[in-house]
């Protein structure tokens, strides 16, 4: 089965709230959706994160034309024939792009094969999905007030943006540990701390017992997450650090991390995940998931990544509380804080195409600026 034309549509889902973090506020997700079409008569759709414009200039310029007279099961040639026009040197500009379309193919060889995603990559190792509720915001009084909400909802894990400053790590942390109780605490710092700063704001957060601090430091300083792993009794976690297959395995010869974070998106594909996630499993690191705000099908893919993969034993990130909206009629759907899984073959989802051209924008806008702070920027490490 071969792909015999490829359609692509940029896409902004609004948000029910602004989503403030130590990198700034995003007002929205920005996705690109693209749907192949099959010599089988068989059509697959895919979707990724698209945070910047080299994402739709990739897909529309290398990506969607070398698709053209592709077996769809060829996920893995596609992967290197994108990078070997050019791209093994730019990595992480091509690697959202080339998600979308890898995406498009499973689905589409999961619809030929009847069978659902998941049973392709070994079958079904858990019965559902745990999800952890995602609060951003740096007051305490409104932390509070949304963790109580997640936790009327059902949620068991937690996971909370910190990074914006000394003072707010340890009281954010403080709240949420007030008003969960034992449940699992995740902090993520957005690589905001140099290595001094992490060196005691670790101490002062350990009394709060966190399953985990993210992404410390900045992204490229495995030597210092090292080091922290090392010498921290709280446990190290790494996501933007952990983007492709390399990087994994950069981490893992480092011994840099505890847990580590997978996206198919910024790893080029859901095989490429798979691959990532076993390489942490054959040195007993344990997986999850990092949430771009995914709609119906990179939701999906999630879900059967996370049914099949035995160490992606952690609840999965997801945003899906700030959703706007969706392009699909059948969306995964998030039942006490856990995700069903999708028995319908390929993904599971269907698209309604007149919600996503509902949806087609232009550009891409509300990723990291604040807008409300005219002057400010960004930077890593800030304290």
């Amino acid at each position: 089965m071969r792909i015999t034309k490829v359609d692509h549509w940029l896409v902004r889902m609004p948000f029910t709230e602004d989503i403030l973090w130590g990198s700034g506020r995003r007002i929205g997700t920005t996705r690109l959706v693209c749907r192949i079409e099959t010599d089988a008569g068989i059509i697959g759709w895919g979707e990724t994160i698209s945070l910047i414009a080299n994402v739709p200039a990739v897909f529309a310029d290398i990506v969607a034309p070398l698709a053209i007279g592709y077996q769809v099961s060829d996920v893995e040639r596609l992967h290197r024939h994108v990078l070997g026009a050019g791209f093994y040197h730019h990595k992480r500009a091509a690697v959202m792009a080339i998600a979308a379309l890898e995406m498009a193919m499973w689905d589409a060889l999961g619809k030929q094969a009847k069978l659902p995603l998941y049973a392709l990559w070994g079958g079904k190792w858990r019965q559902d999905v745990e999800a952890a509720a995602y609060l951003f915001t740096n007051e305490p009084k409104g932390l509070t007030e949304r963790l109580q909400r997640f936790l009327d909802r059902g949620y068991e894990t937690f996971k909370v943006k910190i990074g914006f400053d000394e003072r707010t790590d340890i009281t954010l942390a403080e709240a949420a540990r007030e008003v969960i109780g034992s449940h699992p605490l995740r902090l993520d710092v957005n690589g905001a701390w140099h290595p001094g700063t992490a060196k005691r704001q670790l101490e002062k957060l350990r009394p709060f017992d966190p399953a985990y601090v993210e992404q410390p430091l900045e992204l490229d300083d495995l030597a210092g997450h090292a080091a922290l792993v090392a010498n921290s009794p709280v446990p190290i976690a790494l996501d933007e650090s952990a983007y492709t297959l390399a990087d994994v395995g950069n981490i893992v010869r480092a011994s840099a991390a505890d847990v580590v974070l997978l996206d198919p998106h910024e790893a080029g594909g859901l095989w490429q995940t798979i691959k990532a996630a076993a390489i942490c499993e054959a040195v007993g690191i344990p997986v999850t998931l990092h949430s771009g705000a995914e709609l119906a099908l990179s939701q999906s893919a999630y879900i059967h990544l996370a049914a099949s993969i035995p160490n992606l034993s952690l609840a999965i990130d997801t945003e899906r509380a700030y959703l706007g909206g969706d392009i699909s009629p059948n969306s995964p759907i998030l039942t006490d804080g856990r995700f069903a899984i999708p028995e319908e073959p390929g993904l599971g989802v269907d698209v309604d195409v007149d919600t996503l051209e509902r949806y087609t924008v232009d550009g891409i806008a509300g990723a990291y600026l604040d807008t409300s702070r005219k002057d400010w920027f960004p930077t890593k490490p800030a304290y």
